[in-house]
């Protein structure tokens, strides 16, 4: 389970990169484990329940589009990016989000088999 300073440690690398921190998708053990002085890191992001730890960040990128990270919360690195177009409907990014976090359950399906396979 990922510790609470993983967690800031890589909301802080994102702020100071200008993203802003959208969403907090938790497993059920790891929503239990952070007390409340956790929460006050999240903000105003929406915290909702998943099968992995995982951070939603956005922000403004070139030609009006908007910039959407979806960041692994893990000792390795991996995150997912889109940018989604100015016109693009809210009902269309959202599809495209649920995509990205079907792709990061794929990814951590894959990485828990093989390190399974390897103990």
């Amino acid at each position: 389970m990922p510790s609470l300073n993983l967690f800031q440690e890589i909301i802080a690398t994102y702020r100071r990169h200008k993203w802003q921190l959208r969403r907090v998708l938790l497993r059920p053990e790891t929503s239990a484990a952070l007390d409340a002085d956790a929460r006050p890191f999240f903000a105003a992001a929406r915290v909702q329940a998943a099968e992995f730890d995982a951070l939603w960040f956005a922000r403004p990128s070139h030609g009006n589009r908007e910039a959407w990270e979806l960041r692994l919360v893990a000792e390795h690195r991996y995150a997912l990016f889109e940018a989604f177009e100015p016109d693009e409907t809210e009902s269309t990014r959202e599809k495209m989000r649920r995509e990205m976090e079907n792709r990061m359950r794929d990814h951590v399906a894959r990485t828990n088999a093989s390190s399974g396979a390897r103990q």
